[in-house]
Protein backbone atom coordinates (compact mmCIF):
# COMPACT_ATOMS: atom_id res chain seq x y z
CA UNK A 1 0.00 0.00 0.00
CA UNK A 2 1.36 3.35 -0.84
CA UNK A 3 2.24 5.91 2.10
CA UNK A 4 0.10 9.39 2.29
CA UNK A 5 1.77 12.06 0.94
CA UNK A 6 4.03 13.92 2.74
CA UNK A 7 2.31 17.29 4.06
CA UNK A 8 5.48 19.30 3.52
CA UNK A 9 3.98 22.46 4.39
CA UNK A 10 2.60 20.98 7.92
CA UNK A 11 5.91 19.47 8.89
CA UNK A 12 7.60 22.55 8.15
CA UNK A 13 5.18 24.99 10.50
CA UNK A 14 5.30 22.49 13.04
CA UNK A 15 9.10 22.45 13.39
CA UNK A 16 9.51 25.60 12.91
CA UNK A 17 7.03 26.49 15.17
CA UNK A 18 8.94 24.87 18.10
CA UNK A 19 12.10 26.01 16.87
CA UNK A 20 10.51 29.89 17.38
CA UNK A 21 10.17 29.07 21.34
CA UNK A 22 13.44 26.70 21.20
CA UNK A 23 16.30 26.33 19.56
CA UNK A 24 16.72 23.33 17.67
CA UNK A 25 20.61 23.14 16.45
CA UNK A 26 20.10 20.68 13.91
CA UNK A 27 17.95 23.35 12.12
CA UNK A 28 21.42 25.75 11.17
CA UNK A 29 24.84 25.86 9.50
CA UNK A 30 27.24 27.48 11.51
CA UNK A 31 27.29 31.12 9.85
CA UNK A 32 29.46 34.11 10.99
CA UNK A 33 27.46 37.40 10.84
CA UNK A 34 29.45 41.04 11.10
CA UNK A 35 28.91 41.35 15.19
CA UNK A 36 28.46 45.11 14.60
CA UNK A 37 25.00 44.72 12.79
CA UNK A 38 24.22 41.92 16.20
CA UNK A 39 24.66 44.21 18.76
CA UNK A 40 21.47 45.84 18.76
CA UNK A 41 19.52 42.27 17.92
CA UNK A 42 18.28 40.91 20.99
CA UNK A 43 19.68 37.42 21.83
CA UNK A 44 16.24 35.69 21.69
CA UNK A 45 15.84 36.75 18.14
CA UNK A 46 19.62 35.98 17.54
CA UNK A 47 19.77 31.98 19.12
CA UNK A 48 16.52 30.91 17.04
CA UNK A 49 17.80 32.17 13.52
CA UNK A 50 18.59 29.01 11.78
CA UNK A 51 19.88 30.23 8.48
CA UNK A 52 22.92 28.81 6.47
CA UNK A 53 24.84 32.32 4.55
CA UNK A 54 24.57 35.53 4.59
CA UNK A 55 22.88 37.05 1.81
CA UNK A 56 22.91 40.43 3.86
CA UNK A 57 26.61 40.86 2.45
CA UNK A 58 25.01 41.48 -0.96
CA UNK A 59 22.57 44.52 0.03
CA UNK A 60 23.26 48.33 -0.63
CA UNK A 61 22.57 51.57 1.25
CA UNK A 62 19.06 53.13 0.42
CA UNK A 63 17.97 49.68 -1.32
CA UNK A 64 14.59 48.03 -0.96
CA UNK A 65 14.84 44.58 0.31
CA UNK A 66 12.47 41.43 0.40
CA UNK A 67 13.57 38.72 2.93
CA UNK A 68 11.47 35.30 1.51
CA UNK A 69 11.48 33.04 4.98
CA UNK A 70 12.30 35.58 6.91
CA UNK A 71 11.97 33.74 10.49
CA UNK A 72 12.83 35.40 13.54
CA UNK A 73 13.42 38.61 11.43
CA UNK A 74 17.57 38.03 11.92
CA UNK A 75 18.94 39.02 8.54
CA UNK A 76 15.79 41.62 8.42
CA UNK A 77 17.03 43.26 11.30
CA UNK A 78 20.88 42.97 9.66
CA UNK A 79 19.81 44.93 6.38
CA UNK A 80 18.04 47.23 8.19
CA UNK A 81 20.88 48.59 9.36
CA UNK A 82 22.73 48.39 5.89
CA UNK A 83 19.94 49.86 3.76
CA UNK A 84 19.65 52.89 6.55
CA UNK A 85 16.54 55.04 7.00
CA UNK A 86 16.27 55.63 2.95
CA UNK A 87 16.35 51.82 2.56
CA UNK A 88 13.20 49.59 3.50
CA UNK A 89 13.01 45.57 4.52
CA UNK A 90 10.07 43.77 4.20
CA UNK A 91 10.21 39.85 5.60
CA UNK A 92 7.88 37.36 4.20
CA UNK A 93 7.00 34.02 6.49
CA UNK A 94 4.49 31.87 6.78
CA UNK A 95 4.62 30.71 10.07
CA UNK A 96 2.52 32.62 12.74
CA UNK A 97 4.98 32.00 15.52
CA UNK A 98 8.18 32.95 13.89
CA UNK A 99 5.93 36.23 12.18
CA UNK A 100 5.22 36.70 16.57
CA UNK A 101 8.69 36.49 17.68
CA UNK A 102 10.17 38.56 14.89
CA UNK A 103 8.00 41.60 15.37
CA UNK A 104 8.32 41.21 19.40
CA UNK A 105 11.66 43.25 19.10
CA UNK A 106 10.46 45.25 15.98
CA UNK A 107 9.95 48.79 18.50
CA UNK A 108 12.60 48.08 19.99
CA UNK A 109 14.86 47.90 17.61
CA UNK A 110 13.80 50.73 16.07
CA UNK A 111 14.61 52.93 18.67
CA UNK A 112 17.99 51.58 18.66
CA UNK A 113 18.18 52.37 14.85
CA UNK A 114 16.48 55.84 15.19
CA UNK A 115 14.48 54.32 12.46
CA UNK A 116 11.51 51.96 11.46
CA UNK A 117 12.18 50.57 7.86
CA UNK A 118 11.22 46.69 8.87
CA UNK A 119 7.86 45.31 8.25
CA UNK A 120 6.77 41.75 8.17
CA UNK A 121 3.73 39.71 6.19
CA UNK A 122 2.10 36.77 6.43
CA UNK A 123 2.26 35.00 3.26
CA UNK A 124 3.60 31.97 1.56
CA UNK A 125 6.66 32.59 -0.56
CA UNK A 126 5.68 30.73 -3.47
CA UNK A 127 2.31 33.47 -3.64
CA UNK A 128 3.72 36.78 -2.70
CA UNK A 129 -0.08 38.23 -4.33
CA UNK A 130 -2.02 36.71 -1.57
CA UNK A 131 -2.32 39.22 1.38
CA UNK A 132 -3.55 36.32 4.08
CA UNK A 133 -4.27 38.60 6.44
CA UNK A 134 -6.42 40.75 4.62
CA UNK A 135 -8.25 37.82 3.37
CA UNK A 136 -8.43 36.81 7.17
CA UNK A 137 -10.47 40.01 8.07
CA UNK A 138 -12.51 39.52 4.82
CA UNK A 139 -13.60 35.93 6.62
CA UNK A 140 -13.99 37.19 10.00
CA UNK A 141 -16.51 39.99 8.70
CA UNK A 142 -18.08 37.43 5.77
CA UNK A 143 -17.86 33.56 7.77
CA UNK A 144 -18.02 31.35 4.74
CA UNK A 145 -20.87 28.87 5.57
CA UNK A 146 -22.39 28.10 2.17
CA UNK A 147 -21.09 26.98 -1.63
CA UNK A 148 -22.22 30.90 -2.31
CA UNK A 149 -20.27 32.05 0.10
CA UNK A 150 -17.13 30.26 -0.86
CA UNK A 151 -17.09 31.59 -4.12
CA UNK A 152 -17.66 34.91 -3.19
CA UNK A 153 -14.26 34.23 -1.22
CA UNK A 154 -12.56 32.76 -4.41
CA UNK A 155 -13.49 36.05 -6.43
CA UNK A 156 -12.17 38.67 -3.20
CA UNK A 157 -9.11 36.68 -3.29
CA UNK A 158 -8.44 36.93 -6.55
CA UNK A 159 -9.63 40.49 -6.90
CA UNK A 160 -7.34 41.53 -4.28
CA UNK A 161 -4.39 39.00 -5.65
CA UNK A 162 -4.87 41.27 -9.17
CA UNK A 163 -5.54 44.76 -7.95
CA UNK A 164 -3.85 44.64 -4.26
CA UNK A 165 -0.86 42.21 -4.33
CA UNK A 166 0.88 42.27 -1.26
CA UNK A 167 4.29 42.82 -3.12
CA UNK A 168 3.55 44.57 -5.72
CA UNK A 169 5.36 44.05 -9.51
CA UNK A 170 8.99 45.18 -9.78
CA UNK A 171 8.88 46.64 -6.60
CA UNK A 172 11.73 45.22 -4.89
CA UNK A 173 15.46 46.33 -5.23
CA UNK A 174 17.20 43.16 -3.66
CA UNK A 175 15.28 39.70 -2.91
CA UNK A 176 17.37 37.58 -0.22
CA UNK A 177 16.59 34.18 1.66
CA UNK A 178 18.46 32.43 3.75
CA UNK A 179 18.19 28.29 3.89
CA UNK A 180 14.32 28.51 3.05
CA UNK A 181 13.81 27.76 -0.71
CA UNK A 182 14.41 24.27 0.35
CA UNK A 183 11.64 23.98 2.40
CA UNK A 184 9.13 24.44 -0.49
CA UNK A 185 6.94 21.68 -1.43
CA UNK A 186 8.46 20.55 -5.04
CA UNK A 187 5.33 21.02 -7.27
CA UNK A 188 5.71 24.84 -5.68
CA UNK A 189 9.14 25.67 -6.87
CA UNK A 190 8.37 26.83 -10.29
CA UNK A 191 5.92 29.02 -8.92
CA UNK A 192 8.56 30.58 -6.22
CA UNK A 193 11.15 31.12 -9.01
CA UNK A 194 8.78 33.04 -10.89
CA UNK A 195 7.21 35.25 -8.10
CA UNK A 196 10.92 36.11 -6.86
CA UNK A 197 11.16 37.67 -10.71
CA UNK A 198 7.92 39.50 -10.79
CA UNK A 199 7.79 41.18 -8.10
CA UNK A 200 11.90 42.10 -8.73
CA UNK A 201 12.77 45.47 -10.35
CA UNK A 202 14.33 45.41 -13.77
CA UNK A 203 17.84 45.74 -12.91
CA UNK A 204 17.35 44.25 -9.61
CA UNK A 205 19.18 41.13 -8.17
CA UNK A 206 18.47 38.05 -5.87
CA UNK A 207 21.10 36.64 -3.07
CA UNK A 208 20.04 33.45 -2.11
CA UNK A 209 21.65 30.78 0.22
CA UNK A 210 20.27 27.66 0.49
CA UNK A 211 21.50 24.04 1.02
CA UNK A 212 21.70 21.56 -2.00
CA UNK A 213 23.09 18.40 -2.96
CA UNK A 214 25.51 16.95 -4.90
CA UNK A 215 23.26 14.40 -5.96
CA UNK A 216 19.74 13.82 -6.90
CA UNK A 217 18.02 13.50 -3.36
CA UNK A 218 15.88 9.83 -3.94
CA UNK A 219 12.09 9.47 -3.07
CA UNK A 220 12.21 7.79 0.19
CA UNK A 221 14.53 10.82 1.78
CA UNK A 222 11.71 13.22 -0.06
CA UNK A 223 8.92 11.09 1.66
CA UNK A 224 10.81 11.73 5.38
CA UNK A 225 9.30 14.38 7.29
CA UNK A 226 12.43 14.80 9.49
CA UNK A 227 14.70 15.28 6.95
CA UNK A 228 12.43 17.30 4.73
CA UNK A 229 11.70 19.64 7.63
CA UNK A 230 15.24 19.56 8.44
CA UNK A 231 16.29 21.56 5.20
CA UNK A 232 17.40 18.29 3.68
CA UNK A 233 15.25 16.29 1.33
CA UNK A 234 13.98 18.76 0.07
CA UNK A 235 16.91 20.81 -1.73
CA UNK A 236 17.69 21.31 -5.37
CA UNK A 237 20.38 19.35 -6.36
CA UNK A 238 23.39 22.45 -7.26
CA UNK A 239 23.15 22.18 -11.23
CA UNK A 240 19.39 22.16 -11.01
CA UNK A 241 19.25 24.86 -8.77
CA UNK A 242 21.23 26.95 -10.85
CA UNK A 243 18.88 25.92 -14.11
CA UNK A 244 15.54 27.20 -11.64
CA UNK A 245 17.35 30.42 -12.07
CA UNK A 246 18.00 30.28 -15.88
CA UNK A 247 14.55 29.23 -16.33
CA UNK A 248 12.88 32.07 -14.11
CA UNK A 249 14.45 34.55 -16.79
CA UNK A 250 17.40 35.57 -14.35
CA UNK A 251 21.04 36.29 -16.21
CA UNK A 252 24.25 36.68 -14.60
CA UNK A 253 23.82 33.71 -12.49
CA UNK A 254 27.03 33.61 -9.95
CA UNK A 255 28.23 31.13 -7.63
CA UNK A 256 28.95 33.81 -4.45
CA UNK A 257 29.85 31.18 -1.94
CA UNK A 258 30.14 27.27 -1.79
CA UNK A 259 31.08 25.79 1.34
CA UNK A 260 33.77 23.13 0.86
CA UNK A 261 33.00 20.97 3.31
CA UNK A 262 29.06 19.03 3.61
CA UNK A 263 26.80 20.17 6.40
CA UNK A 264 25.32 16.80 6.61
CA UNK A 265 25.99 13.58 4.61
CA UNK A 266 23.06 11.05 4.50
CA UNK A 267 23.31 7.93 2.63
CA UNK A 268 26.37 9.06 0.73
CA UNK A 269 24.89 12.52 -0.44
CA UNK A 270 26.29 15.59 0.62
CA UNK A 271 24.26 18.57 1.52
CA UNK A 272 26.21 21.68 1.84
CA UNK A 273 25.59 25.98 1.76
CA UNK A 274 26.01 28.04 -1.42
CA UNK A 275 25.08 31.22 -1.98
CA UNK A 276 23.66 32.27 -5.25
CA UNK A 277 23.45 35.72 -6.96
CA UNK A 278 21.70 36.81 -9.83
CA UNK A 279 20.35 39.29 -12.12
CA UNK A 280 16.53 40.65 -13.84
CA UNK A 281 16.83 42.93 -16.67
CA UNK A 282 18.14 40.67 -19.81
CA UNK A 283 14.48 40.77 -21.25
CA UNK A 284 13.38 43.37 -23.77
CA UNK A 285 14.05 44.73 -27.45
CA UNK A 286 16.93 44.36 -29.45
CA UNK A 287 18.46 47.92 -31.10
CA UNK A 288 21.41 48.13 -33.38
CA UNK A 289 23.42 51.05 -32.29
CA UNK A 290 26.47 49.87 -33.47
CA UNK A 291 28.07 48.90 -30.20
CA UNK A 292 30.79 46.32 -29.18
CA UNK A 293 31.96 44.65 -26.63
CA UNK A 294 35.78 43.16 -25.93
CA UNK A 295 36.44 40.99 -23.52
CA UNK A 296 39.20 40.82 -21.26
CA UNK A 297 39.74 37.44 -20.18
CA UNK A 298 41.15 35.27 -18.27
CA UNK A 299 39.13 32.41 -20.36
CA UNK A 300 39.79 32.30 -23.69
CA UNK A 301 36.55 32.17 -24.56
CA UNK A 302 33.19 32.47 -22.67
CA UNK A 303 29.35 32.12 -22.47
CA UNK A 304 26.70 34.25 -21.79
CA UNK A 305 22.67 33.13 -20.73
CA UNK A 306 21.79 34.41 -24.02
CA UNK A 307 23.97 32.28 -26.04
CA UNK A 308 26.56 35.27 -26.70
CA UNK A 309 30.07 33.70 -27.21
CA UNK A 310 32.78 36.39 -26.40
CA UNK A 311 36.28 35.16 -27.40
CA UNK A 312 38.81 37.31 -25.48
CA UNK A 313 40.07 40.26 -27.49
CA UNK A 314 37.48 40.57 -30.59
CA UNK A 315 35.22 43.32 -30.80
CA UNK A 316 31.68 41.44 -30.58
CA UNK A 317 28.93 43.20 -32.33
CA UNK A 318 25.66 43.39 -28.94
CA UNK A 319 22.49 45.25 -29.24
CA UNK A 320 22.03 48.53 -26.73
CA UNK A 321 20.48 46.58 -23.89
CA UNK A 322 23.30 43.64 -23.76
CA UNK A 323 25.51 46.37 -24.15
CA UNK A 324 24.24 47.91 -20.91
CA UNK A 325 24.07 44.89 -19.13
CA UNK A 326 27.84 43.96 -19.66
CA UNK A 327 28.99 47.38 -18.58
CA UNK A 328 27.33 46.83 -14.97
CA UNK A 329 27.80 44.18 -12.40
CA UNK A 330 28.24 41.09 -12.95
CA UNK A 331 30.14 41.55 -15.96
CA UNK A 332 31.43 45.26 -16.14
CA UNK A 333 34.84 44.06 -14.50
CA UNK A 334 35.60 41.70 -17.34
CA UNK A 335 34.24 44.11 -20.08
CA UNK A 336 35.96 46.49 -22.32
CA UNK A 337 32.46 48.60 -23.80
CA UNK A 338 33.51 49.87 -27.82
CA UNK A 339 30.59 52.92 -28.37
CA UNK A 340 30.47 53.88 -31.60
CA UNK A 341 31.99 57.29 -32.70
CA UNK A 342 28.49 59.09 -33.35
CA UNK A 343 26.08 58.10 -30.70
CA UNK A 344 22.86 56.81 -32.53
CA UNK A 345 20.32 57.87 -30.43
CA UNK A 346 17.57 55.35 -28.89
CA UNK A 347 14.66 56.75 -31.37
CA UNK A 348 16.66 56.35 -34.50
CA UNK A 349 18.20 53.19 -33.84
CA UNK A 350 16.80 50.21 -35.60
CA UNK A 351 16.45 46.80 -34.62
CA UNK A 352 19.62 44.72 -34.32
CA UNK A 353 20.17 41.43 -36.21
CA UNK A 354 20.42 38.61 -33.90
CA UNK A 355 21.63 36.38 -37.01
CA UNK A 356 25.00 38.44 -38.28
CA UNK A 357 28.41 37.55 -37.84
CA UNK A 358 29.53 38.22 -34.19
CA UNK A 359 32.75 39.88 -34.94
CA UNK A 360 31.90 44.13 -35.22
CA UNK A 361 34.27 45.32 -37.64
CA UNK A 362 35.73 48.67 -36.70
CA UNK A 363 34.56 50.12 -40.06
CA UNK A 364 30.95 49.69 -38.12
CA UNK A 365 31.60 51.70 -34.98
CA UNK A 366 33.84 54.58 -36.50
CA UNK A 367 31.75 54.54 -39.56
CA UNK A 368 32.30 53.84 -43.17
CA UNK A 369 33.49 57.10 -44.34
CA UNK A 370 36.32 57.57 -41.13
CA UNK A 371 39.75 58.11 -42.85
CA UNK A 372 41.07 60.61 -40.17
CA UNK A 373 44.73 61.00 -39.50
CA UNK A 374 45.94 62.38 -36.05
CA UNK A 375 48.42 63.17 -33.59
CA UNK A 376 49.45 61.06 -30.89
CA UNK A 377 46.62 62.02 -28.21
CA UNK A 378 48.55 60.86 -25.13
CA UNK A 379 52.45 61.81 -24.88
CA UNK A 380 54.09 58.41 -23.86
CA UNK A 381 57.23 60.13 -22.87
CA UNK A 382 58.52 59.78 -19.59
CA UNK A 383 61.04 62.86 -18.17
CA UNK A 384 63.87 61.06 -19.47
CA UNK A 385 62.50 60.72 -23.07
CA UNK A 386 60.38 58.14 -25.02
CA UNK A 387 59.65 54.78 -23.45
Amino acid sequence: MDMMPLDTEKEVLQRYGAASQAREDALCCPVDYDPQFLKIIPQEIIERDYGCGDPSQFVRAGESVLDLGSGGGKICYIISQIVGPEGKVTGVDFNPSMLELAGKYRAEIAQRTGYDNVEFKYARIQDLRTDITAIEAWLAANPVSSYAGLEALETYKKHQALHAPLIADASVDVIVSNCVLNLVASEDKAALFAEMFRVLKVGGRVAISDIVSDETVPPHMRKDPELWSGCISGAFQEREFLRAFEEAGFYGISIAKRDAAPWRTVEGIEFRSVTITAYKGKQGVCLERKQAVIYAGPWRKVEDDDGHVLERGVPVAVCDKTYRLYNREPYGAQIIPVPPLIDIPLEEAGLFDCMRSAIRHPKETKGEDYVATTEASVSVCGPEGCC
